[in-house]
């Protein structure tokens, strides 16, 4: 090998050690995690044709303060069903650091699964199964959120082709959480006007009547009333 190709060979050598240093150096830059965040959290599942996803049953206090959607990885058509085919699906997790998924990590978590909403009359079909947590859609804090207001405002969750996923974002009580699937034929608004802070779900399901394809995910009232 000549000099030159040595020097060459050499300088990039360099850059590629540097570079490894540099993105380890981040990642050592990331703060501990809030023992805050640590416990059981309860979340809602949610489908688009076989993607299944995870949504936190948000609420206005720690460590569920947080409007949070993830991918699940999923190869049970029996999960998937349950999902799809029923009206709601919950889970409560086993402990761990809400803050993990916060930051994006792929992770495995154990989780009881219920036909309905386990503290109201739900009933439990998996005890102890694990769910394989992929990938991060969606995170807001609600750490500084706006009064309660009947001019209200979504966020627009892109998927694959023309899918998208419309999230409420949640205000001070009262509030409501919504989750909402479209397949996208024209623009919809994200900002509105309803009559009151906390509208019925067919009052906000007009106001996508147009959009396209439109299937409700979740619709949450209780858990905002003050």
């Amino acid at each position: 090998m000549g000099s030159l190709m040595k020097k060459l060979f050499l300088a990039a050598f360099l850059i590629i050690l540097n570079s490894s240093s540099f993105a380890f150096e981040e990642v050592k830059k990331l703060p501990p995690l809030d023992a805050s965040y640590m416990g059981g959290h309860n979340m809602v599942l949610v489908s688009q044709s076989s993607t299944i996803y995870a949504s936190v049953m948000t609420t206005y206090n720690r460590p569920s303060n947080v409007q949070l959607l993830y991918k699940i990885e999923n190869k049970s058509l029996a999960l998937l069903q349950t999902v799809r085919d029923g009206r709601l699906t919950t889970i409560k997790t086993k402990p761990f650091n809400l803050q993990r998924l916060m930051r994006g990590e792929k992770m495995e978590i154990m989780v009881d699964l219920y036909s309905g909403h386990f503290a109201r009359d739900g009933m439990l079909v998996y005890e102890n199964i694990p769910l394989t947590f992929a990938k991060l859609v969606y995170v807001r804090e609600l750490d500084d959120i706006k009064d309660s207001s009947n001019q209200l405002e979504y966020d627009v969750i892109d998927l694959k082709k023309s899918y998208k996923i419309y999230i409420h974002k949640i205000q001070k009580a009262p509030s409501f959480a919504h989750l909402l699937h479209v397949d996208l034929e024209a623009g919809c608004l994200t900002r509105f006007r309803t009559s009151s802070p906390v509208p019925k779900e067919n009052e906000l399901l007009y106001k996508f009547l147009n959009c396209g394809t439109m299937k409700p995910l979740h619709y949450e009232t209780i858990d905002f009333e003050k």
